[in-house]
């Protein structure tokens, strides 16, 4: 496989990730809406469009904050700060700030419901799409590992074997689906539960994939990926000290 893998289309020659990238956030709100309509929501259409919109502003907001601060460095010396956070991006940063734009939007509208349920599998569905596009760019996207004597190495485009670090994460992703699934049918989860769950689950493995990644300390030797996610797992600490808060009442 030669990267980046690249499509020609006529004279054109597109991205396999630019497509997917797309891609994904399509076939990801297209299954949320099917969700919705399938197992109903206790939201009104109104309130839920305001907390989608929540999650959309926070999620950009926090990618390309994130982002920006991975190299602080770069960041340091760049010459147009706007273009340069413009320019760089993280889920990991996009969900914790989507989740902090829910709640802001749900105090102002006066919600305290927990709301996060319905995107779970939404958002397990468009991070595997958009994973694989990662994967298509090699060495071209910083989401490569680090140099890797074992049978997992793959040359991503630089002729040295590396961690696929996008291919573990869309492999951790797909057990993740089949484990919370098989949680909620099991148990009586309490209303956010499955949000929750999925949250912490992927702050963790973010936490512990970084060490195979290429990537700048910032503090304590830990990336600001694994800061990141060491925040979103101490917001979830009440839940991780006492994970019967996540079972309903009635359980």
């Amino acid at each position: 496989m030669n990267f980046p893998v690249t499509l020609h289309i006529g004279s054109y020659a597109l991205t396999l990730h630019a497509l997917l990238e797309t891609a994904a956030f399509f076939l990801g709100f297209r299954y949320f809406l099917y969700l919705r309509r399938r197992q109903g929501d206790a939201f009104a259409t109104q309130s839920r469009a305001w907390i989608v919109l929540g999650a959309i502003v926070g999620s950009l907001l926090g990618s390309h904050l994130i982002g920006s601060l991975e190299r602080p460095y770069e960041l340091a010396m760049s010459k147009n700060l706007l273009l340069y956070v413009a320019g760089n991006k993280t889920v990991l940063g996009g969900f914790l700030g989507g989740l902090l734009g829910v709640e802001l939007t749900k105090m102002i509208i006066g919600e305290q419901r927990a709301s996060g349920d319905l995107f779970v599998y939404p958002m397990i569905l468009a991070l595997i799409v958009g994973r694989i596009g990662c994967f298509s760019m090699g060495i071209y996207e910083e989401t490569y590992g680090i140099y890797t004597d074992s049978f997992f190495g793959m040359n991503l485009g630089d002729g040295i074997p590396r961690h696929p670090a996008a291919l573990y994460e869309i492999a951790f992703l797909l057990l993740l689906g089949i484990a919370i699934r098989s949680t909620a049918r099991r148990f009586a989860l309490a209303e956010g539960a499955l949000f929750k769950l999925f949250l912490i689950a992927y702050c963790a493995f973010r936490f512990g994939l970084d060490f195979l990644k290429p990537h700048t300390p910032v503090l304590f030797r830990l990336s600001t990926i694994q800061l990141t996610a060491l925040a979103g797992l101490l917001y979830y600490l009440p839940y991780l000290l006492r994970p019967k808060k996540l079972t309903a009442v009635y359980a």
